[in-house]
């Protein structure tokens, strides 16, 4: 797993292709390049255990950028480069990066954030300077391709999605194992998911999030090629699998969605039966949805549950799921526990909150309070989700604690209604959330954004009622609907807090 050996066995075999451009990088260039900018990092009086952060859309350029702190030691945060000036600035200022590179298109955030950091040393850009920003090609202007010595295991630090609130920053334990010891997640993929040599991995996700950045070097890693595509398409996804032959992905939910609401003669023109494995995580998937997909490319899904945190891993394969429809699986890493609001260790199909033991501890950085949250007094962490387990072992999520709604008493989770509304041909996407009620408490209102084919209005809304009401208990059904955009991040995950924060004017449909 050492990039330097991969490079002498594989020289000039593609290790990233960036999907829309074609730009390639081989495994001798990815370990030139990224020599080099370990180079620049000593250069620049960065040492093990110093921090740094990445400001780039999906690009080519993050990888050397990427590979050189993995060898050398540091942390290294990419920021979402969706979010505001004020956010992105907390996060590279939360962090204590000392180096800042960025692209050239994203420079006002970079600026923002260079203003708010005064850990901040310097700040390099890829691409041309119109402030006169030193630009990281000239940095690199005649260092050394070679490596710099005593190679160091380095480590990503992603800072949680923030659907609650300010993003937290997860601390990895830097190990000090010499370079080439992979991660956790590395070995995983070889072991577990079929990782090697012969894998053509497409990452269709955000390099700003765990898993596309995690997996694709995890690929590498093992030898194989990874696709990397500019931003998730549901047709050119398919495109890219009959183009490249793809034997591994990893996608969300929506993007299953998205691809299954492709017309017929569409899905149908692209050959995909080169996948051996695709792989899902991140939020909650539908069982229907999940079934179609299962249909569509036969036994070849697997999910997984964990968390950025770490603690806890879950994982179940299409067989395994189809006798436990529902279940994000048995836990691979950890001991699975679910608990009432007390602490008290629930029994089998009784529903509560999930905590992991015999996992390694983690931190938020710079946030005791909510390190402290995380954990019980037994030492067993929460990543904050509900959910039972049944008589195997196997478990079920129900949703997020702050995403539940308590109606009339009686607890209702938002995930079972998008399921059942999800794949209703005028649903483009869902999300449903509980809005203050005088008499209950709170309603369960749902947020429609509807396919381009629909006409919102009071018609659709009682249509699409009378829908989950056919499909639920009608307490469960929404008591009314508004018709917007759903903000998800690009993880699959909805920001209820936004929609929560939106004003509006809905009426209420009487059960």
């Amino acid at each position: 797993m050492n990039l330097t050996e991969l490079a002498a066995r594989y020289e000039d075999k593609p290790a990233i292709v960036m999907a829309a451009s074609g730009d390639t990088l081989t495994y001798r260039q990815l370990e030139e390049r990224s020599n080099q900018v370990a180079h620049l990092f000593r250069a620049r009086g960065l040492v093990a255990g110093d921090h740094i952060a990445i400001l780039m859309e999906n690009q080519l350029d993050v990888f050397p950028v990427v590979w050189a702190a993995q060898r050398t030691g540091l942390l290294y945060t990419p920021v979402n480069w969706h979010l505001s000036d004020d956010e992105a600035a907390y996060i590279v200022e939360n962090c204590g990066a000392k180096l800042l590179i960025h692209s050239a298109s994203l420079a006002s955030l970079a600026v923002a954030a260079e203003k708010a950091s005064p850990a901040l040393d310097s700040r390099l850009v890829v691409g041309e300077s119109e402030d006169g920003t030193e630009r990281l090609q000239d940095a690199l202007a005649g260092l050394p391709v070679d490596c710099v010595d005593g190679q160091v295991e380095g480590y990503y630090m992603f800072y949680s999605s923030g659907t609650t609130g300010r993003p937290k920053g997860i601390v990895p334990e830097l190990t000090g194992e010499p370079f080439g010891t992979g991660m956790s997640i590395d070995h995983l993929m070889g072991s577990a998911f079929g990782f090697g040599p012969d894998t053509v991995y497409l990452s269709p996700g955000p390099l700003y999030h765990a898993a596309p950045l995690g997996w694709t070097i995890g690929t590498v890693r093992n030898g194989g090629t990874a696709i990397v595509m500019e931003k998730f398409d549901a047709q050119v996804t398919l495109q890219l699998v009959d183009r490249f032959a793809v034997t591994h992905a990893q996608f969300v939910p929506t993007m299953f969605v998205r691809m299954l609401k492709l017309p017929d003669d569409v899905r149908s023109r692209f050959d995909v039966s080169s996948f051996r494995l695709l792989v899902h995580a991140a939020a909650p998937c539908p069982v229907e949805v999940k079934e179609r997909m299962i249909e569509w490319f036969g036994p070849k899904l697997v999910e997984f549950y964990s968390g950025s945190e770490g603690t806890g891993f879950f994982m179940i394969d299409t067989p395994s799921w189809l006798t436990h429809r529902g279940s994000v699986g048995k836990a691979v890493r950890g001991v699975v526990h679910i608990c009432d609001d007390e602490g008290k260790e629930l029994a089998p199909g009784e529903v509560g909150t999930v905590w992991f033991s015999d996992t390694n501890r983690f931190e938020y950085h710079g946030d005791p309070v909510k390190t402290a949250d995380a954990f019980n007094d037994q030492g067993w962490s929460t990543l904050g989700d509900l959910g039972h387990i049944d008589e195997e072992g196997y478990l079920y999520l129900s949703a997020r604690r702050s995403d539940l709604i308590l109606s009339g008493g009686v607890n209702i989770y938002p995930q079972e209604i998008e399921d059942a509304l999800t794949l209703h041909p005028s649903v483009l996407d869902v999300a449903v959330i509980g809005l203050p009620d005088d008499e209950m408490g709170q309603r369960v209102h749902a947020v429609i954004e509807p396919a381009a084919d629909a006409v919102p209005g009071p018609a659709l809304e009682a249509e699409l009622i009378a829908y989950a009401r056919d499909h639920l208990a009608h307490y469960k059904a929404p008591r009314s609907i508004s018709f917007e955009e759903v903000p998800r991040l690009p993880s699959g995950k909805i920001l209820r807090r936004e929609l929560m924060a939106r004003p509006r004017i809905v009426t209420t449909v009487a059960h």
